[in-house]
């Protein structure tokens, strides 16, 4: 896949390059782990906050969550959303919600994540809480006694959160690392490229520093070819970075003794080593560079890219492990949707005879043939339906809940506005840039206003 650029980014001009781990230089077996996800919350639940024994029998299905959707925790569903925050598709539990009833509920309206009754699904890791959730709120269609459904949205999060915390996913990634993890060598060609080029490497993680060492041993350390170690390839790395706090809040450093584990204070400049928490800040003045002549990726929109924006002025970049799978249905789709277009063309020519001979009637008192009016909606309402089948058609190569992840209708969706808006350039994974100089220049391409075309 190549690189996607919305904003100009010439490496050259970048001296330090820090990378997020999990979903970042990490390639994780999505399906896998989040199915692995999805079955341990349901142990919890049922266990720790006494959720039926039931739910047990509910089936890990991927496709029920793309990112960026939305959870409206007060009404229990689940929305998908345009750049506009307007609802373009919905559904309650797994069932979608019809369109009089979506637009009675949310077509006066737009949604405001600022609102806490509404949570946000950004990232690989929030399929099993978008799935799971969705499986409750069917489930307690017929089973009254659940929690209402803020408190299960809540809930859901808090336990997937321990999931993560308590060892129950860290531990079984460590037994089965092939499972979960994908090793991918371009990756460690890559950064040892930019080594060579002379750019500073940087980890910023939210994972402590055992499971980065377990997963930088297991995906760094077996393709490097200039380096001991991924400790000798990185700069600097930090460990329970806590993003976007990071980016926002400052706190101190914990130098971390690999060979131990053991921690203490760090005092002075941040120098090479390995580290736990800190603040972007220190960070920054102790590397000694502008906030322009640092690159940041991360596969969070939100812990990994807007929050550098909106606090430091990092370039940054996105990687959009799904996206994959979507360039591939958009490129077989290709001529349905040229079918579509020239459809459309064809209706707005009609449309504009109309508009016409409405004119002419009652501006201009002009009369105007009852038979050609006739005949012109009947052309429209064959071309409506010649439309409706090629749109059927059109969503079989996509997600077959929700359709594309980065358009809502004929608009972008909510996630694809924030990946416009946040991230300098974006791929499907941190080895598309292997194609790339670490000289390259990146620059969008001109982008078409309406009143141009």
């Amino acid at each position: 896949m190549g690189i996607f650029v919305n904003r100009t980014l010439n490496l050259k001009k970048i001296k330090a390059i820090g990378f997020d781990m999990d979903y970042t230089i990490v390639r994780y077996n999505t399906i896998e782990f989040e199915k692995f996800t999805h079955e341990e919350t349901i142990k919890k639940l049922i266990k720790d906050r006494r959720y039926p024994s039931e739910i047990a029998q509910f089936k890990f299905d991927f496709d029920r969550v793309i990112q960026g959707l939305i959870i409206d925790k007060k009404r229990g569903n689940l929305l998908k959303v345009s750049r506009f925050g307007k609802v373009k598709s919905s559904y309650h539990g797994l069932t979608p919600l019809d369109f009089k009833l979506q637009q009675e509920l949310y077509g006066s309206g737009v949604i405001d994540l600022s609102d806490p009754h509404f949570q946000s699904l950004d990232t690989n890791f929030s399929v099993s809480h978008g799935v799971l959730y969705s499986q409750l709120v069917e489930y307690k269609k017929n089973h009254p006694g659940l929690p209402d459904f803020e408190s299960m949205a809540d809930e859901v999060k808090e336990v997937i959160d321990i999931c993560h915390s308590d060892g129950t996913l860290k531990n079984e990634v460590r037994k089965n690392i092939s499972r979960f993890i994908i090793q991918d060598e371009e990756v460690v060609t890559l950064l040892e490229r930019y080594k060579r080029y002379g750019k500073k490497l940087l980890v910023i993680t939210n994972s402590d520093f055992n499971y980065t060492k377990l997963l930088l041993d297991h995906t760094i350390n077996p393709f490097l070819k200039e380096h001991q170690s991924w400790e000798d390839l990185f700069e600097i790395t930090i460990t329970l970075a806590m993003k976007p706090r990071f980016f926002t809040i400052k706190s101190h450093f914990l130098e971390i003794d690999s060979k131990t584990g053991l921690m203490k204070n760090a005092v002075g400049k941040i120098t090479k080593g390995i580290y736990q928490g800190g603040f972007a800040g220190q960070l920054q003045k102790d590397l000694e560079l502008r906030g322009d002549e640092i690159l940041y990726l991360g596969d969070h929109i939100y812990g990994d890219v807007v929050s550098i924006k909106k606090t430091f002025n990092w370039r940054t970049a996105l990687v959009l492990d799904p996206l994959a799978e979507e360039i591939k249905a958009i490129k077989k789709s290709a001529p349905i949707q040229e079918k579509i277009n020239a459809k459309m063309l064809e209706k707005e020519i009609l449309e504009n005879k109309l508009n016409d001979l409405d004119l002419k009637k009652n501006e201009f008192n002009i009369e105007v043939s009852k038979e050609e009016i006739n005949k012109l909606f009947m052309e429209i309402d064959q071309i409506n339906t010649e439309i409706s089948e090629s749109l059927d058609e059109h969503k079989k190569y996509f997600n077959p809940y929700w359709g594309e992840m980065m358009r809502a209708g004929l608009e972008e969706s909510r996630f694809a506005d924030q990946v416009e808006k946040y991230a300098c350039i974006y791929m499907t994974k941190v080895a598309d840039l292997i194609n790339y100089s670490p000289r390259t220049y990146f620059r969008p391409l001109r982008r078409v206003l309406p009143h141009e075309l």
